[in-house]
């Protein structure tokens, strides 16, 4: 990967400061214990209840369509360019493209991200067009192409997840055809325990197999979109190793937060139509 000789970088040879810590020193199941106790997690939430979620959108002035989301500390925002040609392309698509751009903000985590794409933003930018490829009407804009960027300014876990929401909201608010809209959620699982919309930490401790009572068993994250309306799966995305019953249990609590989700967007979607119809009202 290139290097930016223009940027000021650190020494070449430094030692992280986390390895120093107290939190190293305890083993992986002493930390996922301090995060789920009696069936309550470090923030004093339900192992199955959803973060809190807040969304505005129009905040970007030059983009078509923008919004924000904040999931707990998770905070993501998307904007959404008017179709232009597809570059270098020669022959004519009678369908449209979606390009996405997933990036981390250089801030946003604990370790310091680079500024160019890394392999992980790189798989979440192709996750997420795989997410929006089947909501969007390709056929509206033959022979074009809507550009979708997703800057996550902080990431406290579900950054994937939240960034498709905000997506769909961002697509709605630049009037993109769609078919539905489309909501996203996240599920850690570590063993028989199950945590819907992970932090960071907990979405770290379920990536890694720990033993729990001296047994490890099945550990992953999913991470799964839906077309509500349609009650269609549009992406899914799991890391670990999970069985299969596992799979199908979690699949059935993803549905019930997308579900959960909707009505949000909807709220806020229709209260912006009612906001700008006013404005318009007002100016004649």
């Amino acid at each position: 990967m290139p290097v930016d000789h223009k940027r000021i970088n650190g020494p070449e040879e430094t030692v992280p400061y986390s390895l120093f810590t107290k939190l190293n020193t305890k083993s992986l199941q002493q930390q996922f214990k301090e995060q789920v106790r009696d069936e309550k997690r470090s923030d004093n939430r339900l192992l199955l209840e959803h973060r809190k979620i807040f969304i505005k959108t129009g905040l970007v002035s030059q983009a078509k369509g923008s919004a924000y989301i904040e999931q707990g500390k998770t905070k993501v925002i998307v904007s959404v360019f008017d179709p232009r040609e597809i570059p270098n392309r020669t022959d004519y698509s009678l369908k449209g493209e979606i390009y996405c751009e997933f990036k981390f903000a250089t801030f946003s985590c604990t370790k310091r991200r680079l500024h160019q794409q890394d392999t992980e933003e790189k798989q979440y930018s192709a996750l997420m067009k795989q997410a929006l490829d089947s909501t969007v009407c390709r056929h509206e804009f033959p022979n074009f192409q809507v550009d979708i960027y997703a800057f996550v300014l902080h990431n406290d876990g579900s950054a994937l997840s939240a960034a498709i929401t905000a997506a769909g909201v961002a697509l709605a608010h630049a009037g993109v055809p769609m078919y539905d809209l489309i909501v996203s959620a996240t599920l850690g699982i570590q063993q028989n325990i199950k945590l819907l919309d992970p932090s960071v930490t907990e979405q770290w401790l379920c990536e890694m197999p720990v033993p729990l009572d001296g047994k490890v068993g099945n550990q992953g994250v999913i991470v799964m979109s839906m077309l509500q309306s349609h009650e269609q799966i549009s992406q899914f995305y799991q890391v670990g190793n999970l069985s299969l019953e596992d799979i199908t249990d979690s699949i059935k609590i993803l549905e019930n937060a997308c579900k959960e989700l909707i009505p949000l967007i909807q709220k806020h979607l229709v209260k912006h139509v009612l906001k700008t119809m006013k404005n318009k009202s007002e100016d004649k």
